[in-house]
């Protein structure tokens, strides 16, 4: 009876989870020789467990190099279930929200979309029923500009070539050199604004949280409705909300 749990085991499963754990300890990417070496498998092997995972959508591939995806949050999501995935970012959104009394959200990319991870919703009802693990396209968001705004020129460029881009709304910028440049213009402001084109009458303001190294890793922001506040105001009095926020939530990244 000693060894019957080792009978029980799925090897290749263990392999497997072993894989993501040693991707999870490297964000930046791994090449298949790293993972192969880190794993203990020959690259072969190492090839399927890395080509399975993104198959699956919990790795992606950039040439040579293989990532952990945010899919991994929709499982987190259900462990956890309900709570925030940030429970140290929470306070200071909720004291932007009780500010504004409007909403405040935290996201991550994922893929063409935005996945929510925290949301601190608003007094006011807003249209768009939102929750963590909801998904909005990255490029007509806020927070998916803000997001997107980390990516190199080279990847900005192939996600647009890509992307499906569609009009929602009269406002919605669509020709994707116009969403180059504004996605470009976000990187070079720390913000990004977003006047109706996700839908008539709802404006967001987003501003990036950066990891240790001060690559963009998620994006808070808070959504109104226009008739609220103004573009100026929105500049003017959440904008330096939404930074002091950030620069709270980036202390612990920073531990």
């Amino acid at each position: 009876m000693a060894d019957q749990p080792s009978r029980d085991l799925v090897g290749s499963l263990q392999k497997g989870l072993d894989v993501m754990a040693i991707l999870a300890a490297h964000p930046a990417g791994m090449t298949l020789t790293e993972v192969a070496g880190e794993a203990g498998l020959t690259r072969a092997g190492a090839r399927r467990f890395l080509l399975t995972l993104t198959a699956s959508g919990y790795a992606r591939q950039d040439r040579r190099r293989f990532a952990l995806t945010p899919r991994l949050l929709g499982l987190a999501r259900q462990w956890l279930d309900g709570t925030s995935l940030w429970p140290f970012a929470e306070p200071h959104m909720r004291q932007v929200a009780a500010t504004l009394k409007e909403s405040c959200s935290a996201a991550v990319l994922s893929a063409q979309d935005v996945v929510y991870v925290a949301r601190v919703p608003g007094e006011r009802i807003m249209s768009v029923a939102l929750h963590v693990g909801a998904r909005l396209p990255a490029y007509c968001t806020s927070m998916g500009r803000v997001l997107l705004s980390g990516l190199t020129e080279d990847e900005l460029r192939r996600f647009l070539d890509h992307a499906e881009i569609r009009k929602l709304t009269e406002k919605t910028v669509t020709d994707r050199a116009k969403l180059f440049a504004v996605i470009c213009q976000a990187s070079v402001d720390g913000y990004a604004l977003v006047d109706e084109e996700l839908e008539i009458g709802l404006r967001s303001i987003a501003v990036p949280i950066r990891d240790r190294s001060g690559k963009v890793v998620a994006a808070v922001n808070v959504s109104t409705q226009s008739a609220r506040f103004t573009v100026a105001a929105m500049k003017r009095e959440i904008l330096p909300l939404l930074g002091r926020a950030a620069g709270q939530i980036e202390a612990f990244f920073a531990v």
